[in-house]
């Protein structure tokens, strides 16, 4: 079933803390992993919700449980809108406290991590990433895919949906935001993405017909469908609605333009695929219209020297409208 990728549980008040703790615990039984690694886990969210309450406003950890290459993985991010940091990699080191306690607790998040990252600005707050997998983790490709999809606010399913296929280092992806949200949305866009799943053309105009056709009976979804094609180093890609698409690369960015329409209900007789070079632009973001869109990449200094996922943090955290569901989706090519 294609749904959140994250569920967002709030941390801004201790009081929510130790049912916090309690459902990641359940999540990662849920999720088969090990005793002793749940202990770290517990450990490292222990730590991240000390720090929320010592230093942070608004503050709200996400959780994901994901698959990346046969291995499966959870993923924490924490976000804050507190004071930020002037030197986040000082405060890494054991002993470094500005609140008067021992100032082991990023260090003990990073050693208890398989992947760690950390981004923070003086006055605007920050986001820590933790990725824990269950199992050896995956060899590194060159190509990166990092989700964050969450439900409406008391929502319990998703009408967002994000779905990836892979075939070697080539990929296809769908981003669909079924109209409205709850659970007439979420149908919308799980049959879209059965028809995506069947579709073998690697055309985004082509797979965004077959969806149109296989889903006239649902209220019918926005999309973009976008291709990477590893050989040729490009990307094709091609949108109907208002699912906002960026392409980032080493020295400029440019948005996509959708087509207008409703895939399940009315879309153009003529639309063609985009094609970009990966040498221009390396970096996909996709947001739904849960995104405001006026977010800019200058606005996070240093930003793409860190992992995707904090990226898609950071947009998230400035942008939620929190009044439907909300994705950001980072595809990046080395």
């Amino acid at each position: 079933m294609v749904d959140a990728t994250h569920v967002s549980l709030q941390a801004n008040d201790r009081s929510y803390f130790s049912l916090l703790k309690k459902e990641i615990h359940q999540r990662l039984m849920d999720a088969g992993m090990e005793a002793g690694r749940i202990a770290e886990v517990d450990i490292i969210v222990a730590e991240m919700t000390s720090n929320l309450f010592k230093y942070a406003d608004e503050g709200e950890i996400l959780f994901g449980n994901f698959t990346e290459n046969g291995v499966q993985y959870v993923e924490l991010i924490s976000i804050d809108s507190g004071p930020g940091m002037q030197n986040p990699a000082r405060m890494m080191m054991d002993g470094i406290s500005t609140s008067n306690t021992l100032g082991a607790g990023l260090g003990s998040i990073k050693r208890l991590s398989d992947t760690f990252d950390i981004y923070s600005l003086a006055g605007w707050g920050t986001i820590l990433l933790s990725r824990i997998y269950i199992g050896e983790p995956p060899a590194r490709t060159g190509l990166t895919v990092r989700p964050i999809v969450v439900s409406k606010p008391g929502e319990k399913v998703s009408g967002d949906g994000f779905l990836l296929k892979t075939n070697g280092l080539d990929l296809k992806l769908m981003l669909g935001d079924g109209l409205g949200h709850g659970p007439e949305a979420n149908k919308a866009v799980n049959e879209a993405a059965a028809a995506f799943r069947v579709f073998p053309d690697s055309s985004p105009v082509e797979n965004l017909r077959f969806i149109h056709s296989s889903i006239r009976k649902t209220r019918g979804m926005v999309a973009n469908i976008t291709h990477y094609n590893s050989e040729k180093r490009e990307w094709s890609s091609s949108g109907i609605g208002n699912i906002a698409a960026k392409w980032i690369g080493p020295s400029a960015s440019k948005n996509h333009m959708s087509y207008n329409g409703i895939v399940g209900h009315n879309i153009p007789t003529t639309m063609n695929d985009q094609i970009y070079s990966t040498a221009e632009y390396n970096q996909l973001v996709l947001c739904s219209d849960g995104i405001k869109t006026r977010w800019e990449i200058t606005k996070y200094p240093g930003i793409l020297k860190h992992d995707p996922s904090i990226l898609a943090a950071c947009i998230y955290k400035d942008h939620a409208r929190r009044t439907d569901d909300m994705s950001v989706i980072i595809i990046k090519v080395r």
